[in-house]
């Protein structure tokens, strides 16, 4: 099964190859580094064992943080090589630890392929692989156990979508995720997914997302924007996905609060400019974050305030009265809440959160969230909550003991990685 996987994957290659260049018309980000991908290093050398952590994306990166600082606190003789697929995932590791950068590699993944995987692993020689959430790719494991690496996947979660969709590669599958040396799961719930999938050494820990405090910049930069906002009603809609905005801005018009606000933040920066075109053609008066100078006021007229900035959410969520968390609104799966949450705001969420539905249900059950069903009646709970201080700064408690609550994974992560790497 592995040789027909590697297979499909070399033959797929060109392809992907070419959609990679592709979308770095958008982003250019991808058109960097490519070499990497396919397991080439130049002449750069490694002086220092390193602990390899390999987050795929933004929310792994920013999942990552709490953890990364802990591994360097605890082997300050190690360094961190830390790997991603995408490019905005690249660029928000190189932000949120940019203060740690003479210890720190950033590199892509290369490829699952056998051969790419091996020159990669030989160049860096990692004394363990950390993969954060559901990164499970057979190619890399079976390399990892063949150079005798441990393997460890922390912070996973799996939803009984996922779960569904492995079965037409059980066998491959499951052979990778028994070679994991440690899985620590998010929850019950999804630890008995994991098993079910093939893992073998699977323990709760929690989520280390809920151990990602604001730092002390992003709080002063929170109360800086919301300086420049002035005293106006603020309806934060966060990492919003294609097809909600439109929907959200043409419920704007029933949010009947005076004078009010709305911060949109999309997921993805490549859709920034698309964005702002959907804003400009509801005539609608919009200001660039990008474009909002420190200590200037925005302008009492500004509708829409786009948020169009890399590494600034804690920010967004600290300066706003209320968070709608996006990609909840269509069949998506839900962003994550735990930031809003961190910083005492209250929060609005819509029907679609399969993929953090645990962390959901329980904000909700806390008191700390609101579920809505549509972008109207999002519109129609943020007014109630714009206009009711009492009910905001209850909700905002709640979040705020919420998030609390449920600290201490990475260090009960780190209790399971030590033995690992003794």
């Amino acid at each position: 099964m592995r040789f027909l996987y590697s297979l499909l994957w070399s033959l797929a290659l060109p392809l992907v190859l070419l959609r990679l260049w592709r979308r770095g018309r958008k982003e250019p980000g991808y058109r960097q580094h490519v070499a990497e991908r396919l397991g080439f290093y130049g002449k750069s050398s490694v002086n220092r064992p390193l602990i390899w952590v390999h987050a795929v994306s933004v929310g792994e990166t920013r999942a990552a943080e709490p953890l990364i600082t802990a591994l360097m606190d605890a082997y300050p003789e190690h360094g961190i090589l830390l790997t991603h697929m995408t490019a905005t995932g690249r660029a928000t590791g190189a932000v949120l630890l940019g203060q740690h950068a003479s210890r720190i590699i950033q590199s892509y993944l290369p490829y699952d392929i056998g051969w790419m995987m091996a020159r990669f692993l030989r160049h860096f020689s990692p004394c363990l692989c950390i993969l954060m959430e559901t990164e499970i790719w057979p190619n890399l494991i079976a390399q990892c156990v063949h150079l005798h690496i441990p393997v460890a996947l922390v912070n996973a979660r799996m939803s009984e979508r996922s779960l569904t969709r492995a079965k037409y590669a059980s066998t491959l599958m499951a052979d990778a995720a028994g070679s994991i040396t440690c899985v620590t799961a998010q929850t019950e719930e999804d630890a008995t997914r994991l098993r079910k999938y093939g893992a073998e050494h699977v323990q709760v820990c929690g989520s280390i997302k809920f151990d990602v405090a604001p730092a002390a910049i992003a709080t002063e930069l929170g109360a800086a924007l919301r300086n420049s906002i002035g005293k106006r009603p603020v309806l934060l809609c966060a990492s919003t996905r294609e097809g909600e905005e439109a929907l959200l801005l043409d419920a704007l018009k029933s949010l009947a609060v005076p004078d009010v606000l709305l911060v949109m933040v999309p997921r993805h920066p490549q859709r920034f400019d698309s964005v702002a075109q959907l804003i400009a053609t509801r005539s609608l008066t919009m200001h660039r974050r990008s474009t909002l100078r420190e200590n200037n006021s925005l302008p009492a007229d500004v509708q829409v305030l786009l948020g169009d900035s890399m590494g600034e959410m804690f920010a967004y969520y600290a300066a706003c009265d209320a968070a709608f968390i996006g990609g909840s609104l269509l069949p998506l799966g839900g962003q994550n809440l735990i930031e809003a949450c961190a910083v005492g705001t209250p929060v609005l969420i819509g029907p679609y959160t399969f993929n953090f539905e645990d962390i959901t249900e329980g904000a909700i059950a806390a008191g700390a969230a609101l579920r809505v069903k549509d972008a109207s009646e999002t519109m129609q709970q943020a007014s109630h909550l714009l206009t009711n201080a009492e009910l905001r700064k209850r909700m905002g408690q709640q979040a705020l003991d919420f998030a609390l609550r449920h600290r201490g994974a990475t260090e009960r992560t780190m209790a399971l990685l030590r033995p690992l790497l003794r």
